[in-house]
């Protein structure tokens, strides 16, 4: 009975994590200034942006979600990270404060 219930939550959430894309994505943005079309490539501009800024959610407020509801994984939500991993780490209480510690540093680096 173990084993099946151990096999079936490995493979559920083998399946969340594989049903994400895992080549590169390559976005283009096109802009019309004065009847011509600019297409900024967003990988250029990657070298400059966070991808929290990128995606244009507030690194402190990420924080402050992570000091306040870490419990319940408001920071992950707030960065919208896949959902199955979200609700693991409410369940592992964040991996026992390792994974919750590793999202700060993270968070504070600019990588999350």
């Amino acid at each position: 009975m173990k084993f099946k219930f151990l096999l079936s939550f490995l493979l559920f959430f083998g399946a969340i994590s594989f049903s994400h894309a895992s080549f590169p994505v390559k976005r283009t943005v096109a802009t019309t200034v004065s009847n011509s079309t600019i297409t900024v490539d967003d990988a250029s501009s990657s070298d400059f942006y966070s991808p929290a800024a990128r995606s244009g959610q507030d690194k402190w407020v990420g924080v402050a979600l992570w000091f306040f509801l870490g419990v319940f994984a408001a920071h992950r939500w707030y960065y919208k990270k896949p959902i199955g991993w979200n609700i693991l780490y409410i369940v592992t209480l964040g991996g026992l404060g390792i994974w919750a510690i590793v999202d700060l540093i993270n968070m504070l680096t600019d990588n999350f």
